[in-house]
């Protein structure tokens, strides 16, 4: 192997003389370049207009350009801060000559292709010859700077230490002589076009290589030892044992008392001793009367207390306790959860929707399939945890479906395919409520066991809806949300809310992501036949139209259906619509059940008995009815993208066309990192909102436009669901994907939740709480795995601490005083940013002036405090301090 040579001090290249000559002749600044040169990098352009062309005007060997001072300083007057000398023009327009020296940079020594010489002894030393300039350089340096540029090393011996023998190891050698191809093409292919086309590669031999996996050895571990313990325990046995319990045995037993006779009792009222009792205690029995009339003396005020202080973080058993469960084996195999419903009215019972757990694709694949399963809503009963006790068929599945709050016999639904339905069981209310609880426990224990089995052999009963909307006139997208409107009002075609003569519930609100909100009305359109009409019809009409004992309650709706309004969802700011998921409407207060069950059932009652039936009500003429100017037509709705939408349903109406059409949304909120699965109002306050999307959830006051008022942090799970609690207003419960509910207290704690509790494996999909009666509430959760859970809510979650509905109403006003602070702080402080950016573009552009020199700051001092003195002596003399000096000399 050659020795190595070192490297010599001394450069022979061209450009690095230059470099050397360079930067010899100005010192260099610490951006790496002379402080009498600026690199520029001028463009195309630029180039063009001076005639500095690259490689062309100036090159290596005449690297120098001659710039005319006036020509750029016009281009810096024309083309302002897009010319390429504008960071040099405080420095052009100093420079004290006509012309300027331009070089050309083309190793980039300096960083850039060009760079401006900036004074008049730099540009002479640049233009001078570079033979003369090395020869001035060389006589500048020292004799031993020189003698040490001279000086080379000489070689020294090369010693092995043993590398060799690695690098010949590494090296690869060729085994065989190497193969040559050589690859040709034809002369008149050269430069012709190339057109790619699609093939299969199946139809081709070797059209494709498949590079199967396979398990290579070389990369096999074999385990040859391994650390394991063991240790012995002695045998373990689990035994039990209980006293032997005879048979019960009745037994009954009576006593009388013991009284005086009439002589005894006459002669115990005559005694002298009672007189004188009643005479020692008479004023003591006044006093203690006095003092019941003032105050109650058996009131515990202790156990008050401890009352009073539970509802702030009670330790006690502040946990949700499992009460019952519910899952079929049959009907919710393979089969998730998408909304359940407490019955208003007959205790213990609930029903649930269930849906398929399949994607998109799934669905479509097995389409056929799906046709004969079925979608169902099942009703369960706390007497019977195994059977559900009535089945509603649906079209599709189900995604969200409401009693009647008028009559609970009347349940609605939307369904995945976009079509709304309509069942009535009022057929089937005696056997719900044979199966009711009283008071929240199982009354099943106290039945035979006969009965028992007498009523699992019965099949349960499956009820066909009674009427269906047609799938061209509603929704073209899943149903995700369905409300009744409340029997205070009703909504015209307009859109205008109008008095209802009624007083029940007759229209229903859905929303799909087809980017719409429909506006349904149950009640059939008016007559405009004739009475001859309807008797052909009658007459007509075929006994057995009816086969499966579907009640004819909305036999005038089934296929024909329509909406009665449609509202649309434009975006503000671009063009398209919002997709919502869930709206929320403020006068809609049908799911606020803060009574107990009692109640509900008690104002449902008298409602039933005031309203007619639904199959005899006809939608009136608008002109009839009178306009309602006290009820709010805005609206909120999550949409799939987590935005927050706050907008009019009322339609407008185009006055060139004479078009109805909805008005764009006058806010839109973008808080939620997902879809928005959650818009729910508050049972206490009208005007606050709970949405829930995403990673968080945010609680809105409506009529606060500037944002949320609360919002939470990114949690580690993901939130699928909310809801307010019914007794409590500081309370509300979050579901998690991980199967998890956080009670969240905003009495206690605002920046975490109060407790968080596992309730299931899989996620959850619903929760819904009730009311059953002032010492029991429950909490329905259902998981993606179809079961439903009934969970028993605390005493600490239930019991309303006192005045905590004005707490939290001035909680909530506080909250709304600072997000109106932050958004002033907010404003003032980018006020202040843009004053602050104002005033240092005025100060770059404002001429510099030049600072006074020590002479002149000196000169105006002493002429300050001349002035000073003259005007003391001048103030002395008025107040005859000092005495007048031509007075004195005479």
């Amino acid at each position: 192997m050659s020795t190595k040579r070192p490297k010599s001090t001394t450069t022979t290249s061209k450009g690095k003389d230059k470099k050397a000559d360079e930067s010899s002749a100005g010192s260099v600044a610490g951006s790496g370049h002379p402080n009498d040169i600026f690199p520029l990098t001028l463009t195309s352009a630029t180039q063009e207009l001076f005639g500095c062309r690259c490689d062309e005007d100036v090159t290596g060997d005449n690297p120098y350009k001659i710039l005319r001072k006036e020509d750029i300083v016009q281009d810096m007057r024309m083309r302002a801060a897009v010319s390429d000398f504008s960071p040099v023009k405080q420095l052009v327009l100093d420079y004290p000559e006509d012309e300027l020296l331009l070089g050309y940079d083309r190793d980039f020594i300096y960083g850039s292709s060009f760079y401006l010489v900036l004074t008049a002894d730099a540009k002479e030393r640049h233009l001078k010859p570079v033979v003369a300039l090395g020869v001035e350089v060389a006589l500048e340096r020292e004799p031993s700077e020189v003698f040490a540029a001279q000086k080379t090393f000489e070689p020294q011996p090369w010693i092995s230490l043993g590398s060799e023998q690695e690098i010949e190891e590494e090296s690869v050698t060729d085994s065989r002589p190497r193969l040559k191809y050589r690859i040709s093409r034809v002369r008149r292919e050269f430069g012709a076009p190339i057109f790619f086309s699609d093939r299969n590669a199946m139809e081709t031999k070797d059209g494709f290589l498949e590079c199967t996996p396979y398990q290579d050895k070389n990369f096999s571990l074999k385990q040859m030892e391994r650390h394991t313990g063991v240790q012995t325990i002695p045998n373990l046995k689990s035994s039990s044992t209980q006293t032997q319990w005879t048979y019960p045995r009745s037994m009954c037993m009576q006593y009388e008392p013991r009284e005086f006779s009439e002589e005894e009792k006459e002669n115990c009222l005559q005694s002298e001793n009672l007189k004188n009792f009643v005479n020692s205690v008479a004023s003591r029995f006044e006093i203690a009367i006095q003092q019941n009339e003032i105050m109650d003396v058996f009131f515990d005020d202790w156990k008050a207390l401890s009352e009073e202080d539970s509802g702030y973080g009670r330790k006690a058993d502040p946990h949700l306790k499992e009460y019952q469960s519910f899952t079929d084996l049959h009907f919710s195999k393979e089969k998730t959860i998408s909304n359940i419903n407490w019955h208003p009215t007959i205790n213990g019972v609930i029903a649930v929707a269930v849906t398929e757990r399949l994607s998109f694709e799934d669905r479509i694949n097995g389409s056929t399939k799906l046709l004969l399963n079925p979608s169902l809503i099942l009703f369960w009963s706390f007497s019977d945890p195994i059977n559900p006790q009535l089945l509603l068929e649906c079209p599709d599945d189900v995604f969200s479906f409401e009693f009647c709050p008028s009559d609970p016999n009347i349940i609605v639904g939307g369904c995945m395919n976009g079509q709304v339905v309509l069942w009535d069981i009022s057929t089937y209310v005696e056997q719900l409520q044979g199966t009711r609880t009283s008071g929240g426990k199982n009354i099943a224990a106290n039945t035979n066991a006969l009965g028992f089995e007498d009523k699992q052999e019965n099949e349960t009963p499956v009820v066909r809806y009674c009427a269906v909307s047609g799938i061209e006139n509603g929704h073209k997208a899943p149903i995700t949300d369905i409300q009744w409107l409340p029997g205070t009002f009703e909504v015209s075609r307009m859109g205008v809310p109008m008095e209802n003569r009624n007083g029940i519930c007759v229209q229903i609100v859905t929303c799909a992501p087809d980017c719409c909100v429909m506006f349904w009305d149950i009640r059939a359109p008016r007559v405009l036949q004739t009475m001859a009409d309807q008797r052909k019809q009658k007459v007509e009409e075929k006994p057995l139209e009816n086969p499966h004992g579907v009640p004819n309650t909305f036999k005038h709706l089934d296929l024909t259906w329509k909406p009665l309004i449609r509202v649309s969802l434009p975006k503000i700011d671009t063009s398209g619509e919002y997709s919502p998921l869930k709206i929320s409407l403020r006068d809609n207060t049908c799911d606020n059940h803060t009574g107990s069950n009692a109640d509900r059932a008690h104002l449902n009652a008298e409602r039933s008995e005031v309203a007619p039936e639904y199959a005899l009500l006809r939608v009136p003429s608008a002109r009839q009815l009178k306009p309602l100017e006290d009820i709010c037509t805005k609206l909120y709705a999550g949409t799939e993208d987590g935005e927050l939408v706050y907008t009019d349903w009322k339609l407008e109406k185009d006055n060139d066309s004479g078009r109805l059409f909805s008005a764009k949304p006058s806010h839109r909120f973008i808080i939620h990192d997902g879809q928005v699965n959650t818009v729910r109002r508050s049972p206490f306050f009208k005007d606050i909102i709970l949405t829930v999307g995403g990673w968080t959830f945010a609680i809105w006051k409506e009529g606060v436009m500037n944002g949320p008022i609360i919002q939470s942090s990114c949690s580690q799970k993901k939130c699928t669901v909310g809801y307010w609690s019914q007794s409590r207003p500081a309370v509300f419960f979050i579901g998690k994907e991980d199967g998890n509910i956080d009670v969240w207290d905003l009495l206690e704690k605002t920046h975490e939740p109060s407790q968080t509790q596992n309730i299931t494996a899989t996620q959850i999909t619903c929760i819904k709480p009730w009311i059953v009666s002032s010492k029991q509430h429950l909490l329905a959760v259902s998981d993606h795995l179809g079961t439903l859970h009934i969970l028993e809510i605390p005493w600490t979650l239930r019991s309303p601490s006192s005045n905590e509905k004005l707490s939290m109403s001035k909680y909530f006003e506080k909250e709304v005083d600072r997000l109106v602070y932050f958004e002033k702080r907010r404003e003032m402080r980018a006020k202040e940013k843009k004053d602050s950016e104002a005033e240092e573009l005025r100060k770059k552009t404002e001429p510099i002036i030049p600072e006074k020199q020590v002479e002149q700051i000196l000169e105006e001092a002493l002429k300050e405090y001349e002035d000073y003195l003259s005007l003391e002596t001048v103030i002395l003399k008025e107040m005859g301090l000092l005495p007048d000096t031509d007075k004195v000399d005479i």
